[in-house]
C-alpha cells in the first residue's frame, strides 16, 4: 500500500512540476512577444510621425524593400532555427519586430494617432480573450489549422488581386475575414505552444524549449500584427 502511495506522490511531483515548467514556458512567450511589440511600436512611431524619414522611405523605391523585409525575415527564420542559439534566435526576433515596425509606419500618417490606439487597444483585449480561451480550452483545435492556414493563403491571393481592382468591397470583405481568420490563430497558436511544450516536457533539452518559446512568440506576434492591421482597415479614422 505504502509503494502505491510513493506513486502517486511521485505521480503529482512530476505533474506539478510539468505545470510550473509550462507556465514558466508561457510568461516566456508572452514577454518575448511583448518585448517584439514595444519594438514595433517605438520604431513605427518614430518613422511614422517624422515627414522626413517617412518621405525618405515610402516616398522612394526603399518602401520595397522596407516592406517586404519582415515577410523574407520570418522565411528566414524559420529556416535558421535549427541553426541557431536560443540567444541569436531572440536577437533575431527582435531585429524583425524592428524591421516590421518600419514597414508598418505608415499607419501613422495615414489614419489618425487617436483611431491608432483605439484599435491597438481593441486588439489587446480580442487578442487577450483568444488566447485565454486557446489556453484553457479542452477542445482539440488542431482541426482549424488547415483550414485557417489555408484562409491566410486565399487572403494574401486576394489581396495581391485587389491591388490591380483597387476595389472598396474587396477591401472590406477582405479585412473583416482577415480579422475573424486571425482571432482563429491566436487560439490555435497558443494551444499548439502549450501541446508542445507537454509533449517535450521530458525530454530535458532546455535550448530546444527555449528556442520554441521564440517561435510561439513570433506566431502569436504575427497574430495580433494582422488582426490589429486588419481592424485598422476596418475601425481607422484616416487623417
Amino acid at each position: 500500500m505504502a509503494q502505491f502511495q510513493n506513486v502517486g506522490i511521485g505521480a503529482r511531483g512530476v505533474a506539478a512540476d510539468i505545470d510550473a515548467g509550462l507556465r514558466t514556458h508561457m510568461n516566456k512567450v508572452y514577454g518575448t512577444m511583448s518585448v517584439g511589440m514595444i519594438i514595433t511600436a517605438l520604431v513605427a512611431w518614430a518613422i511614422g510621425t517624422n515627414e522626413t524619414l517617412l518621405n525618405a522611405i515610402f516616398g522612394t523605391p526603399l518602401k520595397w524593400v522596407v516592406m517586404f523585409a519582415p515577410l523574407i525575415m520570418v522565411f528566414a527564420f524559420g529556416a535558421l532555427i535549427n541553426r541557431l542559439s536560443s540567444a541569436a534566435a531572440q536577437l533575431f526576433f527582435y531585429v524583425f519586430a524592428a524591421a516590421m515596425g518600419a514597414s508598418i509606419s505608415f499607419i501613422f500618417a495615414v489614419y489618425t494617432g487617436y483611431s491608432v490606439v483605439q484599435v491597438f487597444l481593441v486588439t489587446s483585449i480580442a487578442f487577450a480573450g483568444l488566447s485565454l480561451y486557446g489556453y484553457t480550452t479542452k477542445k482539440d483545435l488542431s482541426a482549424m489549422g488547415t483550414f485557417l492556414m489555408m484562409g491566410v493563403i486565399g487572403l494574401v491571393i486576394a489581396s495581391v488581386i485587389n491591388i490591380f481592382l483597387g476595389s472598396p468591397a474587396i477591401t472590406f470583405a477582405i479585412s473583416a475575414l482577415g480579422v475573424l481568420i486571425f482571432a482563429g490563430l491566436t487560439a490555435y497558436d497558443t494551444q499548439t505552444i502549450k501541446t508542445t511544450y507537454l509533449q517535450h516536457a521530458h525530454s530535458g533539452d532546455q535550448e530546444w524549449l527555449a528556442k520554441a518559446a521564440i517561435m510561439g512568440a513570433l506566431n502569436l506576434y504575427l497574430d495580433f500584427i494582422n488582426m490589429f492591421m486588419f481592424l485598422l482597415q476596418l475601425l481607422g479614422n484616416r487623417e
